[in-house]
């Protein structure tokens, strides 16, 4: 069983995630990179585009940390290309710069790694109260039409910072813009990974993730966006401060009543380095800003590893929101995770009803780079 310790290395160098992401191929040509520390993306003196900025560690680029490259790259449709290296620190990018990219030079999502330690208990600096769950996140990202490739986003905050708190949750990423897209990156976590969100409760904000990794134990893919997982792995991980299950959750989606569109998993998998049966599927979140919520996830198509509790993999956030009346459902799963044991803990679609969850029904018009 990892230590606190070994979990905090392994955010940092990502070798253990380095050989689960083998399950989604980092491309061939990243083994025959030109030379450089921006492989085919240019450089300073030779731009891939006059809207590119570069991202260098050691001064390399234009700028050395993430944030102020972000801060100059005003306008739309501004383009980051981050040379590998791990980059401690916050980001925040202001809604205002639509159609930006991001993207990791060396296209391994291993080499460049965005990461901080705050957490939703973690007193502020400035002694004004504690982060909370949105302000614990490494990365915030508003604008619409986002584009990330080839990067890790991690909160490598562990429980052991902070004995007995409750404010737990440390997000590595919050993404709240409409088609925000998603592809060979990795996510690295414990409580509330990857929040995919929207901006408020009436905008429907459509984001994909493609070929990711992404892990945690409580909640740790959630939030109220319209989501497609496709090729993605999540991994579950231990918990040395608990001594039964369940340790935690995947998914708890928060989906707005009025919208059609939740969370779709398709062609992914779950594993896990938890005992067998220690983690849930899904629970629903019904925030106490939307009591309207009717949290939606659908499952196809995918491996369900021992890790997931197969007898009941739902449960109730909160008592008065049973996952029975929310929108949580199956299709042709397969693994140990999958089998149905007792038929009304797993809802199934039929294949008509199927037809309407798929990546194309859920993204509408857009057509998002795979």
């Amino acid at each position: 069983m990892p230590s606190p310790l070994s979990r905090r290395n392994f955010l940092l160098t990502g070798a253990t995630a380095g050989t689960a992401l083998a399950l989604t191929a980092v491309p061939a040509r990243a083994s025959h990179r030109p030379r450089g520390p921006f492989g085919r993306y240019g450089s300073p003196s030779d731009r891939l585009t006059p809207g590119t900025l570069y991202v260098h560690p050691g001064g390399a680029g234009d700028f050395t940390r993430v944030q102020d490259a972000v801060t100059a790259a005003t306008g739309a449709g501004r383009t980051l290309v981050i040379a590998p290296g791990t980059y401690r620190g916050t980001v925040s990018v202001d809604a205002d710069r639509t159609g930006m990219t991001w993207i990791g030079a060396s296209e391994d999502p291993r080499d460049v790694v965005i990461v901080h330690d705050n957490a939703a208990g973690t007193p502020k600096p400035d002694g004004s109260g504690t982060y909370g769950t949105s302000g614990s996140a490494t990365a915030t990202v508003r604008p619409d039409g986002f584009t990330a490739r080839w990067i890790t986003f991690a909160n490598d905050w562990l429980r052991t910072d902070l004995p007995g708190t409750s404010g737990t949750q440390a997000v590595a990423l919050k993404v709240q813009g409409d088609r925000s897209a998603f592809t060979h990156c990795r996510f690295l976590g414990h409580q509330d990974t990857l929040y995919a969100d929207s901006p408020s409760v009436d905008t429907f904000a459509r984001q994909y993730f493609s070929h990711c990794y992404a892990e945690g134990d409580v909640d740790f893919v959630f939030g109220r966006a319209t989501a497609v997982f496709e090729c993605c792995h999540f991994r579950t991980l231990v918990r040395p401060d608990l001594t039964a299950a369940p340790y935690g959750f995947v998914f708890a989606p928060s989906t707005a009543g009025a919208n059609p569109h939740g969370y779709l998993v398709t062609r992914s998998r779950i594993s896990s380095e938890a005992p067998d049966g220690y983690y849930k599927l899904a629970r629903p979140w019904v925030p106490s800003s939307d009591r309207t919520a009717r949290p939606m996830l659908t499952v196809r198509e995918t491996h369900l590893g021992a890790g997931i509790d197969a007898v009941a993999p739902y449960a109730d956030m909160s008592s008065g929101y049973p996952w029975q009346d929310q929108r949580f459902a199956e299709y042709r799963n397969t693994g140990p995770g999958a089998v149905v044991t007792v038929p009304e803990n797993r809802p199934r679609l039929t294949p008509a009803e199927a037809a309407s969850h798929t990546r194309e029904a859920y993204l509408g018009d857009w057509r998002p780079r795979r």
